[in-house]
């Protein structure tokens, strides 16, 4: 046993493997600092590099690509309010606030060090208890899908401030454009007024560009550019750019986010965007102040950035222990294992356990390698945005365009981008929050997706929803996070008489 893990570990801490490590980690960080690109992206076109390399070494450059492609989304998070990556969506809730008033090196520290640490979290799960969890993984039948997801959009007012009705407002605004395409059962054509280009829908990178990164657009234009508080001024980051104590107090944070993050990442079909929202919203249910989550404080960047990195490792829980793909990176992983005459599975740790240790290793070294590059790199970012926001946000749309035209190279990506511009806008203007728009598009399909694949299991019986255990509790609390904010102006009038007469 102990001679299998040192000799993997020899393989990942060779000098060609470190190299190739450090370079996908760099390309990386770049393709999630570009808004558009993904990290699926990048290992899609780094993939035929592989072809020629050995197996610890082509997925070690792989893996490099995916810890990267995560965390670089945080650079325009926090910088530009543009999610680099559907990670990061939720980064940027409390980043460019922080950026907003100058606290842009703090923002960025602290992403950058629990990026480091979520993915360590992640790991460490993924190493210890891969076999154990990735069969608790295969007892979620599509009724437990759709209680999860189910619950995670009936948070929706979570993620409101202000108006509660405008909330969910924007939350059904979400729904609705995530529904438009082809039904997921029966193939019925829903809103698509007979244009082929919306039978698949509208994609997830075309929706989050827009209506972050145009919509930004759109408002600087009518409003005119208005500086960040450290525009004017360098950004100096010293060490991580936060206290010991702030640091303290977020490792309750880091811990609920994290294993929020690693569980989303270890059921498969779910993804790190709603791995990095619902860590958010998780770390604002516990935290001692949620009010101010949304205003700019490090919680929340600790939140996003612990949950969509800790995913990472929840998400080859499934694909390294059973061969099952939790999302699409994980799929390209695969793939790369099966043409080097890999299964992954049960017996790959018992027949190939030298390369399994290999790739884990490989995992803590990109990590490393990750932490060192981006605090380097970091500096010429926060340098890039000294240039004036009116000949910098054109450039940066110009990307926004290429990375969305690249999902699926086609014209109507790039219009749905400005679409969805111009629907960011109005409820900026209108004052929606656009958070709950983003969680309703992300969840809305899955949702739809596991009821239709529960009914047909069930044959059109709805009680298994409520009969099985986890599906029962998450509906139950969904529910009750439904009713409780209609019911609690009842309940509060029924107690101030009561209080009164006390008195």
């Amino acid at each position: 046993m102990y001679d299998t893990i040192l000799a993997g570990m020899a393989q990942a801490f060779s000098i060609e493997c470190i190299l190739l490590i450090a370079s996908g980690v760099t390309i990386g960080i770049i393709f999630g600092a570009i808004p558009g690109l993904t990290a699926s992206m990048a290992l899609i076109l780094c993939l035929p590099l592989t072809f020629t390399m050995t197996p610890i070494n082509g997925v070690s450059l792989l893996c490099g690509l995916f810890i990267g492609g995560i965390s670089g989304g945080l650079i325009p998070a926090i910088l530009l309010k543009i999610p680099g990556t559907p990670g990061s969506v939720a980064t940027l809730f409390d980043g460019y606030p922080m950026a907003m008033k100058g606290q842009a090196h703090k923002a960025l520290g602290a992403g950058i060090l629990f990026s480091f640490l979520g993915t360590l979290f992640g790991i460490a799960v993924l190493v210890f208890c891969a076999p154990m969890l990735a069969e608790f993984a295969l007892r979620f039948t599509p009724f437990e899908y759709f209680a999860v997801t189910f619950f995670a959009l009936t948070l929706i007012a979570s993620l409101s401030s202000g108006s509660m009705l405008k909330g969910f407002i924007s939350g059904l605004i979400g729904i609705a454009f995530g529904m438009i395409g082809m039904s997921p059962v029966g193939g019925i054509q829903r809103f698509t007024a007979g244009t082929v280009e919306l039978q698949g829908g509208f994609e997830m990178v075309p929706f989050l560009v827009g209506l972050f990164a145009v919509s930004e657009l759109f408002h600087n234009c009518a409003q005119g550019f208005i500086p960040l508080a450290m525009d004017n001024g360098k950004v100096v980051l010293r060490g991580f750019g936060i206290s010991l104590k702030e640091f303290v107090g977020n490792l309750k944070t880091y811990g609920v986010s994290s294993t929020v993050g690693t569980i989303i990442g270890i059921l498969p079909g779910i993804g790190v965007s709603t791995a990095s929202i619902m860590g958010y919203l998780a770390a604002k249910k516990t935290s001692k102040h949620p009010e101010k989550f949304g205003t700019g404080i490090v919680d929340g960047i600790v939140a996003s950035e612990s949950a969509n990195n800790a995913c990472i490792g929840g998400a080859l829980v499934p694909l390294l222990a059973l061969g099952i793909p939790g999302d699409t990176v994980a799929a390209i992983l695969l793939g790369a294992l099966v043409m080097n005459n890999l299964q992954p599975g049960p017996l790959l740790f018992m027949t190939q356990g030298t390369l399994v240790y290999g790739i884990f290793t490989s995992l803590v070294i990109a990590s490393f390698c990750m932490l060192v590059i981006e605090l380097f790199l970091i500096r010429f970012f926060t340098r890039l945005i000294q240039t004036p926001k009116n000949i910098l946000m054109p450039l940066v749309i110009v990307m926004c365009m290429v990375g969305a035209f690249g999902v699926n190279n086609r014209a109507f990506d790039v219009w749905s981008v400005l679409l969805f511009g111009g629907l960011g806008y109005a409820l900026h203007v209108f004052k929606f929050p656009l958070q709950p728009a983003v969680l309703g598009f992300i969840l809305g399909n899955i949702v739809e997706m596991n009821f239709y694949r529960a009914l047909m299991a069930s044959k059109g019986d709805y009680l298994p929803f409520i009969t099985r255990p986890i599906s029962a509790f998450f509906v139950i609390i969904g529910v009750l996070f439904i009713v409780y904010p209609l019911v609690r102006p009842l309940l509060f009038k029924l107690r101030k008489p009561r209080i009164q007469s006390e008195s």
